[in-house]
């Protein structure tokens, strides 16, 4: 029985802390499509889709005015594409992403992510096909997010891939030039990646999921600051169980929010993924959440330990919440989105080291990070590389996001608007990894890995 106090609870957190269900991803397996012709695959493809999906934004539209709590996102994740196309023996797959971003748009959500390869363990024929046509996939869609799995802790890292898509990173950035380069901003580099995130731009739609599935992805940093305010000054202990009970409230809410859209479109639910991910918005971010615990900024000194408290307690949580927690479920740090991060970078506190330091902790990893346009390929390759040895060493996913804004320095910002925000450009260190990114091969798995 839900009391009068938590409804009013509830309310608050839509009205005044910014409290919002951030994506409704509803996951579709696309194994059944496979057949030998590209074309006969497309059609498939676009068929499917538009069928499982074609109510999708009407029915979140109708339980989010419903229950007044806003679904800011309405998304599609689908079977890794370099397994669905490995039978065409196409030698390019851009005209199922242009297929992707068709149907996508007509469905009317606002990303499909899943134009995705997973190569931890080995580099296959169509896996090559996919990455290579990532530059010209991504540069002419809108709508496609791609992603690729280059490490786990079980497998090792896939460093050929790794020093490739240093490459291709900066081919992408260099097609989408006049947009700011937006098209990085529509890819991620994973170790560890869930098979059940409904978050972009690393969506996919897991091979061992059910045909069709409907994941909710929570977020809401503004409730969480806010909470914190009536604790100023208290223990630890307190302050970590005052997150928690948050949390808590949060994950129900999402909880209800998606089952009632699963039951809706007769299909089951998936996870909830309680992620605080930041907006542009002011009082919609994770680093003044960072503040309110007690820094004067974020970057500070001590902002890998808040962090690491956050993601701990947030997680806590959820866990108590729901039984159907998985994707990321944690705190997000990406610069361009949330202001506070913005105001730090720009101050000289927060560097692209810290973000680092603090990835160890918190939920992904360096997300939404512009460089300068002429950062070589090698370093950005070296920068992945790292990211992934922290995800693969440490158990968890880690990811990079990583915009190499072509024409752009140091002093520069990149203005994508929107949910995207703005990134002010970042420095990177200046001594070279190309011989060390030249070595190739695959870096073994840790030997913690070995648990059979």
């Amino acid at each position: 029985m839900i009391s009068h106090l938590e409804i009013l609870e509830t309310n608050k957190m839509i009205q005044e802390e910014n409290l919002d269900i951030r994506t409704i991803t509803m996951g579709i397996d696309l194994m059944d499509t496979a057949t030998d012709n590209i074309d006969k695959l497309c059609n498939k493809i676009y068929d499917k889709i538009g069928f499982e999906a074609e109510k999708l934004v009407q029915t979140a539209d109708d339980v989010a005015l419903k229950y007044a709590i806003p679904i800011v996102n309405k998304r599609i994740a689908i079977t890794p594409i370099a397994l669905v196309a490995a039978s065409t023996k196409s030698d390019s797959y851009v005209k199922i992403a242009k297929t992707l971003d068709k149907v996508s748009q007509e469905v009317g959500v606002n990303f499909i992510g899943g134009y995705s390869a997973l190569v931890d363990k080995g580099y296959s024929e169509s896996s090559k096909i996919l990455i290579k046509s990532l530059p010209e996939a991504l540069s002419e869609t809108d709508r496609v997010c791609a992603s690729v799995n280059v490490g786990s802790t079980r497998t090792g890292i896939n460093m050929d891939v790794v020093h490739e898509l240093g490459y291709r990173i900066k081919e992408i950035a260099k097609l989408t030039e006049r947009r700011e380069s937006i098209g990085c901003a529509k890819f991620v580099v994973f170790c560890n990646a869930p098979d059940d995130n409904p978050f972009m731009a690393g969506a996919f739609h897991g091979v061992g999921q059910s045909d069709t599935v409907i994941h909710v992805g929570v977020s809401g940093p503004g409730v969480v600051k806010r909470a914190l305010m009536n604790v100023k000054g208290a223990s630890f202990e307190q302050m970590c169980e005052c997150i928690k009970r948050t949390s808590f409230k949060m994950t129900r809410a999402g909880q209800m929010i998606a089952q009632e859209v699963a039951n809706n479109l007769n299909i089951p639910f998936g996870i909830i993924d309680l992620s605080l991910a930041p907006t542009p918005a002011i009082g919609d971010s994770v680093a003044e959440i960072l503040e309110e615990m007690g820094l004067e900024s974020a970057g500070a000194h001590g902002s890998t330990l808040a962090l690491a408290i956050l993601n701990d307690s947030v997680k806590k949580g959820g866990v108590m919440a729901s039984s159907r927690v998985g994707g990321l479920s944690g705190a997000f740090i990406p610069v361009s989105e949330d202001h506070a991060m913005i105001k730090a970078a720009e101050s000289g506190l927060l560097t692209l080291d810290k973000l680092e330091a603090m990835t160890c902790v918190c939920s992904v990893g360096l997300d939404m990070i512009a460089i300068p346009g002429d950062t070589p390929s090698s370093t950005i390759s070296a920068i992945i590389g790292d990211e992934m040895a922290i995800g693969m060493i440490n158990g968890k996913t880690t990811a990079v996001r990583i915009i190499p804004a072509v024409g752009k320095s140091v002093g520069d910002y990149v203005e994508f608007g929107g949910l995207l925000g703005q990134a002010p450009i970042m420095s990177v260190h200046k001594a070279s990894a190309e011989k060390l990114m030249q070595r190739g091969g695959r870096i073994p798995a840790p030997i913690h890995s070995f648990k059979n």
